[in-house]
């Protein structure tokens, strides 16, 4: 699947602005693309005024935290290793490097020195790049783990509980009940924002709903069970069904039946999950709208469904989740926007609470929710309703 130039030239920014100067070579690596199409993508940026370009390298518009001096931390510290926070975030997942660029503004304005750790795509990655930080003398700890699927987020449990730096969890949200339920965590409430998507398609008349989402996240899980509950509990809504987004949107081998209304599809085999046909779907549901999750999946999509003579909004209404490339397709996307950088911005906020010594900084543990808010760019339309 070819990734939009848009997405990737925002991955670029970020990894430039976390690391400092980065070697066109190396970006080309990490992006699996060409030397030749990253060099266009950094000249473009550089004559946007987004970045520096100098002889075979990337270089931010300001050097990031932690490659040049940088000022002492609150309370008078110094700011050297020892006095830095690890910021961990899956490689390859824009989504959570708004995220992250949200939790560096704060820390920066604070002095606090920035460790960045990307976590590779194996499983259990992020457990040696948190001892190597603590090793290293890293005081506090943001991370937002892959958990890929449950199991993942299982195993994790029991490590991540017995930090002994004070920790924050961003955009994630553990079991209740689980090793973790008693641990600080700032995250998006995604079931509100699934409630947006669908009432806003049950306001414009729709009345059979499709929900094409991936299923390799926190995010994704939370997205199929929100959708899934809210559309049995709305009588508007005849009939709805939930499938995978793209055959790659599983968390791993195993089977994994669909939630599904009336007249549920067969299961998929997370293995061998096929390339979804969504305008044959629409069709056979007598669908008229569909939520897509995430992003790259639904401009995927809505091409396919152009390929086969469905126009959106004209033929289907589509409401995107995640916004992060939404708005930059051929049709701009109505989405749920999660508010990513504020996620990152009060997790470091709490964080740096938590780190300051001042009276209450080691009260109750704080489990916070944000708000999603619809962006809406018109790839939904109202449709009559009719009686029999």
């Amino acid at each position: 699947m070819r990734e939009p130039v848009g997405l990737r030239r925002q991955r670029i920014m970020a990894v430039v602005e976390s690391r400092g100067a980065v070697k066109v070579s190396v970006l080309a690596a990490e992006l699996d693309v060409s030397v030749v199409t990253v060099r266009r993508d950094v000249e473009e940026l550089t004559r946007a005024g987004r970045l520096r370009r100098g002889h075979g390298v990337a270089r931010p518009l300001r050097e990031p935290a932690g490659t040049a001096a940088v000022p002492a931390a609150r309370g008078g510290e110094p700011a050297g290793e020892g006095g830095a926070v690890a910021l961990v975030v899956p490689e390859r997942h824009s989504y959570l490097y708004e995220t992250l660029h949200g939790a560096r503004s704060v820390l920066e304005e604070a002095g606090i020195r920035i460790a960045l750790h990307i976590a590779p795509q194996s499983a259990g990655a992020e457990r040696p790049l948190v001892e190597r930080a603590l090793a290293d003398g890293a005081r506090g700890l943001l991370i937002a783990p892959r958990w890929r699927n449950a199991l993942s987020e299982e195993l994790d449990y029991g490590w991540l509980a017995d930090v002994a730096v004070p920790t924050v969890l961003m955009e994630r949200r553990p079991r209740p009940g689980s090793a973790l339920h008693a641990l600080d965590s700032v995250c998006s409430d995604h079931w509100y924002g699934t409630h947006l998507a669908v009432e806003h398609l049950v306001a414009l008349g729709h009345r059979r709903i499709v929900l094409a989402a991936r299923d390799d996240s926190p995010t994704a899980r939370t997205v199929r069970a929100a959708f899934a509950g809210i559309a049995a509990g709305r009588p508007e809504v005849e009939d709805w069904t939930v499938v995978l987004s793209s055959p790659d949107a599983v968390p791993g081998p195993g089977p994994g039946p669909d939630e599904s209304g009336p007249a549920p599809a067969p299961p998929l085999s997370s293995a061998h999950a096929p390339d979804l046909d969504l305008a044959a779907l629409l069709r056979e549901r007598g669908a008229t709208a569909a939520v897509l999750h995430g992003d790259v999946d639904a401009l995927m999509l809505v091409q396919r469904l152009a390929e086969r003579g469905v126009q959106v909004p004209r033929d289907c209404s589509v409401v995107a989740y995640d916004d992060v490339v939404a708005a930059l397709g051929s049709t701009p996307l109505t989405a749920v926007a999660p508010p990513k950088a504020e996620i990152g911005r009060a997790a470091a906020e709490l964080l740096l609470h938590r780190l300051s010594g001042a009276a209450g900084a080691s009260g109750p543990v704080r489990r916070t929710q944000l708000l999603p808010e619809l962006k809406v760019r018109g790839s939904a339309r109202a449709i009559t309703l009719t009686t029999d």
